[in-house]
């Protein structure tokens, strides 16, 4: 079938201070590895209140809003911050997983790819964190199951920090599996093993910091894989951050481009045999830009080659 990029140039109006990791050029050096690219182009919609509180309470919503600022910076939290513009980029990255969940649902295409920033999986109900403002991919998930009836979606994130966010959003959704791996110990210094969810719907795989690909991909193969047969989920979605990479300056795993195509070839393997191939791929971490631009362009190739 068909693989869609959803993107749109007001992720490029979320302005971080100079120096800051989280910056504009990601998005633009993502853009510069995909381009020509056989893939399906779509502008990201803007997401609206009604799919944000499908996760957000409307206090949230609301103190997010109200915080942007009429000129210049501020910050959030540690890590986070907005300029003006912050707000429309972040509801474009949530529109982006809405509408690709409604095209790989819908049959118009088979997979897709949001490349869209700031992340997402940070993001708790009612608190900003790690640069993440909106919950995206449990939006998305939630969107799948609430609005077009799946009983089961499962969210993997490879990130290499704990996708704590998405953890928090969906640890009451039996009908959701959550899988996260990443490196342990390291920021935000959640995602343990023994947090399984409020319906042992949660599967954490903390790495110890210098696992290279092996490890990782032993990891998956032992704990991942099977669990996600037994769940059999409708649709697959990938919290697909690049910070794993071994150049990647945030954090200490040694993966490479070719794990990140593995385990998307792989997790596309699962989609296959319970999802029709439904794919949904949102951009979360990356920090070394030449890092980041290689690894989405192995991600993506996979998800083009399959779809």
């Amino acid at each position: 079938m068909t693989t869609t990029l959803l993107t749109h140039a007001d992720g490029l109006e979320h302005v971080t201070p100079p120096g800051h990791p989280e910056q504009v050029a990601r998005l633009e050096r993502v853009w510069a590895a995909l381009a020509g690219k056989d893939l399906i182009r779509e502008e990201a919609p803007i997401a609206t209140d009604d799919d944000l509180r499908l996760t957000h309470p409307q206090a949230h919503i609301d103190h997010i809003k109200a915080s942007e600022p009429a000129e210049g910076l501020i910050q959030l939290d540690a890590d986070t911050w907005m300029s003006p513009g912050s707000v429309d980029a972040a509801l474009r990255g949530v529109g982006a997983a809405l509408r690709a969940t409604d095209l790989v649902l819908s049959g118009d295409t088979q997979n897709a790819f949001c490349a869209m920033r700031p992340p997402g999986h940070h993001a708790e109900t009612e608190k900003t964190m790690g640069f993440c403002l909106f919950g995206t991919a449990a939006i998305a998930a939630k969107h799948a199951l609430e609005r077009h009836g799946l009983n089961r979606v499962a969210v993997v994130d490879f990130d290499v920090h704990h996708g704590n966010g998405t953890q928090d959003l969906l640890w009451d959704e039996a009908r959701a599996l959550f899988v996260s791996s990443h490196q342990f110990p390291l920021w935000p210094g959640t995602g343990r093993s023994s947090d399984v969810g409020a319906h042992d719907n949660v599967l954490n795989l903390p790495l110890d910091p210098m696992s290279d690909g092996k490890i990782f991909r032993a990891a998956y193969e032992d704990h991942v894989f099977p669990r996600l047969g037994a769940f059999a989920p409708e649709l697959v979605i990938i919290s697909a951050g690049f910070d794993a990479h071994r150049d990647d300056p945030l954090a200490q795993l040694d993966l490479l481009e070719a794990d990140f195509a593995w385990v998307t070839n792989r997790l596309c393997d699962i989609a296959d045999k319970h999802a029709k191939g439904r794919v949904v791929s949102v951009l979360e971490g990356g920090y070394n830009l030449d890092a980041l631009a290689a690894s989405a362009a192995a991600h993506v190739d996979v998800l083009i080659e399959r779809g």
